[in-house]
């Protein structure tokens, strides 16, 4: 039976979590962008070029509506869901050319974010300025595991379509690291449990952050199965 456990516990990892190195994050809907153009600022929406940086604090962005449009100044109704930021940059690039010669242009994504719940000392929702980020390195930036940490059961949800898929992840033995330093996106949830399963039920099913089609309930069901 221990055997058995052990062989569940160390699986090997679905494919939505393999290593890729050739990620980009692609612009969905919901997301909030920022846009600057240097010498621009009435192109320009929340622009890192200049005196006060314009943030998400202000509601300086464009929100991708429903239909996967942002509406930009002078370019009007403009598509970028599935773009990476390097794309739409370029074609901004290219558009605001018209007007401005050798335009410089930024694109920033200001909502990426991936949550970290459970048995770590500052557990929260970070936000990520780059797109390569894995699972140590956040552990890190949230001041690494509480003493209760269940590091044998660590899991990373990643919501695809109305899937969510699981990755069990075992700490609690030296080696494999780079198996078990997975690489991770913003959207993924990490939950490190406690070994008081249910004092940490309890906690966490009044915070799981997913709003949509599945319920809090039948995430958490399928992550300790």
């Amino acid at each position: 039976m221990e055997a058995k456990e052990e062989r569940k516990a160390s699986q090997v990892l679905d494919s939505a979590f393999f290593f890729n190195p050739d990620y980009q994050y692609q612009i969905r809907e919901g997301d909030k962008i920022g846009i600057s153009v240097w010498g621009q600022e009435e192109l320009s929406i929340g622009s890192v070029y200049g005196i006060y940086n314009s943030n998400e604090v202000y509601g300086k962005w464009l929100l991708v509506d429903a239909n996967g449009n942002i509406e930009i100044p002078k370019l009007g109704t403009t598509p970028v869901t599935g773009n990476t930021t390097i794309q739409l940059k370029d074609s901004l690039k290219a558009r605001f050319a018209k007007w401005i010669v050798n335009p410089v242009v930024d694109v920033k994504v200001l909502n990426k974010e991936i949550t970290v719940l459970g048995e770590v000392k500052a557990p929260q929702v970070l936000t990520l300025d780059k797109d390569y980020n894995t699972l140590l390195e956040l552990i890190t930036r949230c001041q690494g595991f509480d003493s209760y940490a269940n590091l044998k059961y660590v899991k990373i949800l990643r919501q695809q379509g109305e899937d969510v898929q699981i990755a069990n992840v075992d700490l609690s033995e030296s080696g494999d690291y780079l198996n078990k330093n997975i690489q991770l996106y913003p959207g993924d949830v990490m939950i490190v449990p406690s070994r008081k399963h249910k004092e940490f039920d309890k906690r966490v099913s009044t915070i799981i952050p997913f709003t949509t089609t599945i319920s809090a309930a039948a995430i958490l069901y399928g992550a300790f199965r």
